[in-house]
């Protein structure tokens, strides 16, 4: 079976990999169906208005520091597809912390 090694900064990094047999006794594997996180799980830092051209990999590379880090928006503005986030001139685009991840404590 192939290496389904994916690394800490993508979706589908603790998404579990489960296996179909079919009746010759090929073994598939395939990743569980991953499902967009409540949105009750981020810690909003501020929002970005769209403008024209803007893609998502461009908010992320901004953003975020990752162009490949746009499912983060996705997951984080609560949308499946990534142009969603930016079909519209002026949409906010929620910038949060990854999923999870609580605020930093105030002093």
């Amino acid at each position: 079976m192939a290496n389904y090694d994916f690394p800490p900064t993508s979706r589908y990094h603790t998404v579990p990999i489960t296996t179909l047999t079919l009746p010759d006794g090929t073994v598939v594997p395939y990743l569980q169906r991953r499902f967009l996180p409540a949105l009750d799980g981020f810690t909003v830092l501020r929002e970005h208005a769209v403008v024209e051209g803007e893609r998502p990999d461009h908010i992320a590379a901004r953003e975020l520091g990752d162009p490949e880090a746009f499912w983060r928006l996705c997951d984080a503005n609560n949308v499946m597809h990534p142009d969603e986030l930016t079909d519209e001139i002026g949409e906010r685009v929620r910038i949060t912390l990854p999923d999870g991840v609580p605020p930093p404590a105030r002093e």
